[in-house]
């Protein structure tokens, strides 16, 4: 059985952010994961999220203005008050929902600066953020993602992702495996989900080249759901895709007794 998550920051847009953790729940799914959300208050999701009777799966420390063009606070010395200030309150938030995986991004690299410089703040800051989360049990996690889409996002690729995340030594940092991303840039998803799965916390999928849910795009998610079963991975696989049709629609892929779990005996996409 594959555990499923749904990314309510992505799905079912078509209702105000509060009210997609019980649109989750009515249509079948179990758990959830979210990006930071400044909108609404910490408060008020973790009401909603107990509420809704959901797990959380996973979600985002801030990371900035995502639609502007951020990436994270990690590398940004003037926002640094920033992303310590949230840091503390997305882990109270983690502890009142039950959440042990938070997401962070490195932030992008500004052009024309010494980048070993840069990633040398990133590593201080991440390895801060990291004893802050193991004092309340929480798995940091970082992703590589695509090149493409964000020319200044200085990781990636898996190997050299999980090298620099190995050089921050912080027994609670874990690598996030973004197989949209990671199809974009170096393809060879299950032989890399076999080399790394003791560094992978939090897996998520959405078809490629276009990001939308699975049987619209190049992937074979019959065999990759098989290769993460037969990996020995044990968390959660987060969709995060954007739907093409509503979200209703876009989840005709996966019957209503698959999102709490992908049962590999009965399902085929």
């Amino acid at each position: 059985m594959i555990k499923i998550d749904v990314n309510i920051s992505l799905l079912f847009k078509e209702y105000p952010f509060l009210e997609r953790f019980d649109q989750a729940a009515r249509a079948g799914f179990e758990a959830v994961e979210f990006y930071w959300n400044n909108d609404e208050t910490p408060t008020d999701i973790a009401r909603k999220v107990l509420d809704s009777g959901l797990k959380v799966a996973a979600f985002n420390f801030d990371v900035g203005d995502m639609a502007a063009g951020d990436r994270g606070l990690l590398n940004d010395l003037h926002r640094q008050w920033q992303m310590r200030e949230n840091v503390a309150i997305a882990l109270e938030l983690a502890q009142k929902v039950g959440c042990q995986k938070l997401t962070t991004l490195a932030g992008n690299l500004r052009p024309g600066e010494d980048r070993e410089k840069q990633l040398d703040f990133v590593r201080e800051n991440l390895r801060w953020v990291c004893e802050q989360a193991d004092q309340s049990g929480v798995t940091v996690m970082v992703e590589a993602i695509n090149g493409f889409d964000n020319k200044f996002y200085p990781f990636t690729d898996t190997r050299s992702t999980i090298s620099f995340l190995d050089s921050v030594n912080a027994p609670n940092l874990k690598y996030l495996f973004d197989m949209y991303h990671m199809q974009r840039m170096e393809g060879n998803l299950t032989v890399t989900l076999e080399e790394f799965v003791e560094k992978i916390a939090h897996i998520q999928v959405a078809d490629s080249p276009k990001r939308n849910q699975p049987g619209t795009g190049e992937l074979n998610f019959n065999y990759i759901f098989r290769a993460i079963e037969e990996s020995g991975y044990a968390g959660s696989v987060g969709l995060e895709y954007n739907p093409m049709g509503p979200t209703a629609e876009s989840l005709s892929w996966l019957p209503k007794e698959h999102r709490g779990g992908i049962n590999l005996e009965t399902f085929r996409l």
